[in-house]
């Protein structure tokens, strides 16, 4: 049975691997050289990619690829994609020079605004408590000034606070709502920063407010965050072309579809099942794109997410139409990103996302983000509305199963003339270079 250990994260890099690789592993050389692999040979590098986390042991390597030619607003962009799946890169570049022969995307920021909220009990009267709030309100922004003055020069900080009474759904609950615009930054810490200070204000004002009674006084503060869900931190993005314009093949009747893709956007609209797999795709382009320039993922993904189902049923977060002859597909998602702070200014390779991006504030990265995910998107819906998802998808992949078997450069020759016009399944590939190799 493996022994828990004492004081693990005291050791140095090395006595962690050592104990590792010894604890787990029946042969610790091999599984010691696996780790060993991936460290940087530039030792300050390595220092750096070390010190974002705890207990690092080694890099966990993931491919950054560029999507060129897209076009947002009249400007041309080559966008940073960090992601493992394949097919997705190109399906991305492939979407944006399509829409880009067609006028490119549009996207507009439709407001910034993120949430933070000190959730707290208070067993006595609301409406004394509304009293109290009302006369006190000023002093959470007086007593948040140091922290808030330096986003104040930049046009941001805190734009209001609420008293939002939640005692039906849980029994002495309260919350300070309030909402701040962070400029260019994602704004985690300076917004918590906000909300444990406006929690320690309520909490010493309550003690001196004379129309509380002793119990009134006791204020329980339950804690204090901000909230990854930022339903009006929302990006606009949408194509559009006459019907006439939508095929480039000629095997493809243009107007059939238009419509065929159309009503596969609707069904998502409706079909939690297929809305699932279809905002997946989306999200394909924009995890991506938020994870090569230095974002929080999980944070978007959360926040998108919980978007998609505010209807009370989980929908796509893309649309689609035809109106007069043209098509128009668009997508509003909510995105909370920053361009300065956090990893932007530490991550060699995110500095190097943003100066390729032309160093974009956080509105302009947003609209980046937005309009990769619905190229993204098209691509998805055009191939499983005309030749099919596997076709595209699996002679990516077949790269990836060649190399799962380690054939060699004359194998791969073969195998990708064999399948040019072939089907393509894991099994028929293995099946095919086993023929080969016998």
């Amino acid at each position: 049975m493996t022994q828990n250990i004492k004081g693990f994260s005291k050791l140095s890099k090395e006595e962690k691997v050592d104990w590792i690789v010894e604890t787990y592993f029946s042969t610790p050389e091999t599984a010691k050289g696996i780790v060993s692999q991936y460290w940087n040979s530039n030792e300050s590098l390595q220092k750096l990619h070390d010190e974002f986390i705890e207990n690092t042991i080694t890099n966990f390597y993931l491919p950054y690829g560029v999507a060129p030619n897209f076009i947002i607003n009249n400007k041309s962009y080559t966008v940073p994609m960090a992601i493992e799946e394949s097919s997705v890169v190109a399906a991305a570049s492939k979407a944006a020079k399509f829409w880009g022969e067609r006028g490119g995307f549009k996207a507009t920021v439709i407001n910034t605004e993120k949430i933070g909220q000190v959730h707290f009990l208070f067993n006595g009267s609301s409406e004394k408590l509304q009293s109290f709030f009302n006369a006190i309100k000023p002093k959470f922004f007086t007593e948040t000034e140091n922290f808030t003055k330096n986003m104040q020069k930049r046009g941001g900080g805190i734009l209001d606070i609420e008293l939002r009474n939640k005692t039906e759904e849980l029994d002495n609950y309260f919350q300070l709502h309030a909402t701040f615009n962070t400029k260019d930054s994602m704004g985690a810490n300076f917004i918590n920063t906000c909300l444990e200070q406006f929690a320690k204000t309520l909490e010493n004002e309550a003690q001196d407010f004379l129309d509380f009674t002793e119990n009134e006084k006791n204020v329980q503060i339950i804690m204090s965050i901000l909230s990854n869900y930022v339903p009006n931190c929302v990006v606009r993005a949408e194509v559009s072309c006459p019907v006439s314009q939508m095929s480039e093949d000629a095997s493809i009747d243009a107007k059939e579809f238009a419509e065929k893709f159309v009503n596969a956007v609707k069904i998502a609209e409706i079909e939690p099942y297929r809305a699932v797999t279809h905002n997946k795709g989306i999200m394909n382009g924009v995890d991506a794109v938020v994870l090569a320039t230095g974002n929080d993922f999980r944070a978007v993904e959360a926040g998108i997410h919980a978007y998609a189902s505010k209807t009370g049923q989980y929908r796509s977060l893309s649309h689609a139409k035809i109106e007069d002859d043209i098509f128009t597909f668009w997508i509003e998602i909510p995105l909370a990103l920053g361009t300065i702070g956090g990893l932007t200014s530490l991550h060699p390779l995110v500095k190097f996302s943003l100066e390729m991006l032309g160093n974009p504030s956080a509105e302009d990265l947003m609209k980046i983000v937005a309009v990769t995910g619905l190229a993204q998107n098209f691509a998805a819906v055009r191939s499983l509305t005309t030749t099919g998802i596997q076709q595209g998808h699996m002679k990516m992949h077949i790269n990836n199963i060649l190399n799962q078997h380690k054939a060699s450069k004359e194998e791969k020759v073969q195998v990708m003339e064999y399948f040019k016009n072939a089907t393509i399944s894991h099994s028929l590939v293995v099946d095919y270079l086993e023929g080969l190799r016998k």
